[in-house]
């Protein structure tokens, strides 16, 4: 079946932003019991915000009538493969949880920007433009996190 540019962009950042909204759920888990108890929140925020970014496109998706792939992309697969095996390898300590989430940032930056370089409706361009300077302000964040304690 052929999926429209948006429809193939939209699953995309969909699936992204799913795994961001566990990341974080899980990172927050993982944070609760250490010495960095004060960034539970912050996680906990970062989650809700990718969950209703992903719940803002599947509602976008659906007025076109598009059919959001629910088995996810290859990339997106292949990332959470990645964050799998780094979470594993930081287990409890902080600081790898902080850094495994920058890398989650890395990657949900890049596949926001490769959303904008796609040809996709002005709808929807306006929607992944508002979120990525959202998902850029909180990457932001988690990135200096990161850096203060590497």
């Amino acid at each position: 079946m052929f999926k429209s540019t948006d429809e193939k962009v939209t699953t995309d950042l969909i699936e992204t932003l799913r795994d961001g909204e566990k990341g974080f759920n899980d990172g927050a888990d993982k944070l609760a019991d250490t010495n960095r108890s004060d960034l539970v929140g912050q996680f906990r925020a970062a989650s809700a915000q990718r969950r209703d970014f992903a719940a803002e496109l599947e509602q976008l998706a659906k007025t076109y009538g598009d059919d959001i792939d629910e088995s996810g992309s290859i990339v997106a697969t292949m990332h959470r493969g990645w964050m799998a095996l780094k979470d594993a390898l930081s287990g409890d300590d902080p600081d790898g949880v902080i850094s495994a989430a920058a890398q989650g940032e890395k990657h949900a930056i890049k596949e926001f920007e490769d959303a904008l370089e796609a040809d996709i409706s002005k709808n929807l361009r306006d929607v992944v433009i508002r979120q990525q300077r959202e998902v850029t302000a909180v990457a932001s964040q988690i990135c200096a996190l990161d850096a203060a304690h590497n």
